[in-house]
């Protein structure tokens, strides 16, 4: 099967509307890859002054009945690249595509952005410590068309050789995840000896209190410190900006926020400052990213002018949700990360566990004696967290007012960096009796 290249709407990420006629480009062009899209569509496909409202929202209920399929005809297409998700909020690894065209758009878009990250700093090596996936496999070929000298490590490894590829390559610009950069920070004796000047993370939550920890650990600016958004479905998102404080959209990108009552899952309601983010993608193809939703809850999602020119921005991820997490679909890990580091003052490293109506927070921070040891002092550490957590998070305040959840409990957990590397993201809710 010969599939012939479209035209390619030159849509810009900043402009906040989409034309009726770049619409019917964009429907086009991915029609040939998700012919099935035409049978959401009805009537409207016919619809000459088209609006992005009107389509329908593209809900994980839809993906699994057209796009997740083991017998997708996608996979008997050649030329096309496969990346797997990493499973962590459905428990399964699915088949994400990309077609030549697609893969030239990320890796121009991602250049882009590594490029307003790093500016005119000459930084000159770069070593990319990352999990799987779209990002992992991009990684290197991005610095290196930027002029770095390059290099990767498997974040499988144990966490020594990853400390001694540090101490002997010495990487001005590490590109890696918080899960991992938490194994990296927690094991080593001397961060501030292998020479990081910019931190470039991807695929977590990274809360203001987290940066300043990394921050102090590495001996750099917390402004040296860089999240990036993304998504393997349909790629480099947006990037925080720290002129703005906020997260600004990249070019390709369209973003809407949804309250939960747009979904077809039971979902319970968010606050007034909190939607749920669904993004339509002008360059993507052999995905349907057309009002894709991403179950990510963004906080205060609106345009703001940048450069004299305006552009869809936000201020944090805060959590994700979806019909399995239960009481998680009201429990912000970006929030109860964020008051876990200011109180405490140091780095360390969080589980959030969820067991029917009990909520438990375990702070991970090996060879630390004041903190591992058991004294009073210690003690009452941890329960001004746990009081700041009911406090300062309002819905885990409610729901333990309303006896839908017990008094949370904050304890310690030993660090076993076996544990750690065999899953890549760590920051999520998990279910069920996790060890401390």
């Amino acid at each position: 099967m010969v599939i012939k290249r479209a035209n390619v709407p030159k849509v810009k990420g900043r402009l906040l509307v989409v034309t009726s006629g770049e619409l019917h480009q964009i429907i086009e062009r991915m029609g040939m890859y998700c012919p099935w899209y035409a049978s959401l569509l009805g009537s409207l496909s016919k619809n000459k002054s088209l609006e992005l409202k009107q389509l329908p929202l593209i809900s994980a209920s839809v993906l699994e009945k057209y796009y997740y399929l083991s017998d997708q005809p996608l996979s008997q297409l050649g030329g096309l690249h496969k990346y797997h998700t990493s499973g962590t909020s459905s428990g399964k690894r699915k088949l994400i595509y990309y077609s030549q065209a697609d893969e030239d758009a990320y890796m121009q878009i991602k250049l882009e952005i590594f490029r307003s990250i790093m500016g005119s700093a000459g930084y000159q090596t770069a070593l990319a410590d990352m999990g799987t996936g779209h990002a992992e496999v991009t990684a290197v070929e991005v610095f290196r068309r930027l002029g770095l000298e390059a290099d990767s490590i498997p974040f499988t490894l144990p966490i020594e050789q990853h400390l001694e590829r540090l101490e002997s390559y010495k990487p001005e610009v590490l590109y890696t995840m918080p899960s991992i950069l938490d194994r990296i920070l927690l094991q080593s004796d001397n961060p501030k000896s292998y020479g990081i000047r910019h931190v470039i993370l991807v695929g977590e939550m990274a809360p203001a209190g987290w940066i300043r920890q990394v921050a102090g650990c590495l001996g750099i600016a917390e402004e040296q410190i860089t999240d990036t958004y993304g998504s393997i479905e349909i790629g480099t998102l947006a990037y925080y900006s720290h002129e703005y404080g906020r997260y600004l959209f990249a070019d390709g990108i369209v973003a809407e926020g949804v309250g939960t009552e747009m979904l077809e899952e039971e979902l319970e309601p968010l606050p007034n400052h909190e939607q749920v983010l669904v993004l339509t993608s002008t360059v993507r193809e052999a995905f349907p990213a057309l009002r894709y939703v991403t179950y990510d809850v963004v906080r205060d999602l609106r345009p703001i002018i940048v450069n004299g020119v305006e552009r869809m921005s936000f201020q944090s991820i805060v959590k994700r949700i979806g019909p399995d997490l239960k009481h998680g679909e009201k429990i912000s890990i970006y929030d109860i990360e964020d008051v876990v580091h200011q109180q405490l003052g140091q780095m360390s490293s969080i589980r959030v566990q969820m067991d029917g109506n009990s909520l438990k927070v375990i702070v991970y921070n090996p060879d630390k004696p004041d903190y591992q040891s058991r004294s009073s002092e210690a003690e009452e550490r941890l329960e001004v967290i746990r009081q700041a957590l009911e406090e300062r998070i309002p819905a885990i305040g409610a729901m333990i007012h309303s006896g839908i959840l017990s008094r949370i409990q904050v304890v310690r957990g030993g660090f076993d960096d076996e544990e750690q590397r065999s899953r890549v993201k760590h920051k999520k809710i998990y279910y069920g009796k996790v060890e401390g």
